[in-house]
């Protein structure tokens, strides 16, 4: 249950992100937004949708402003949807201090295996001469 309480929670902040819309407070260089077969010039005070597609060259960037106050800035060299180029990166470190080794060394008598080990299987038979 604490799971699926996590998970609702996670999704919910997922779509919070996903239908915001940003607004962009700077520019440096010719940001391009893409809106069918046309590329505008991104200016200060627009506002983007996350799924806009964007284009910043290289030296180029925009600072885009989420509908929560969270400031994002996209480098140039890169371009995407608005969405793609503002996700959150997750990154999980840690160390592990206790490991449980008891299950794997656990011997059980009196039941059989269909199991072979690849030393046994390679024996002095030719299969492929056959």
């Amino acid at each position: 249950m604490k799971k699926f309480v996590i998970f609702t929670i996670l999704l919910c902040v997922i779509a919070v992100f996903a239908f915001a819309d940003f607004t962009v407070t700077s520019v440096t260089g010719n940001v391009m937004r893409v809106s069918g077969s046309q590329n505008i010039l991104v200016r200060v005070g627009d506002t983007l949708a996350s799924d806009a597609v964007i284009d910043a060259p290289e030296g180029a960037s925009v600072v885009l402003r989420a509908a929560n106050g969270r400031i994002i800035t996209v480098t140039g060299a890169r371009n995407g949807t608005v969405a793609e180029l503002t996700r959150v990166a997750v990154n999980i470190t840690g160390n592990v201090s206790r490991t449980n080794t008891d299950a794997v060394n656990r011997q059980t008598t009196g039941s059989a295996t269909a199991s072979a080990r690849a030393s046994d299987a390679a024996g002095d038979d030719d299969i492929a001469a056959e």
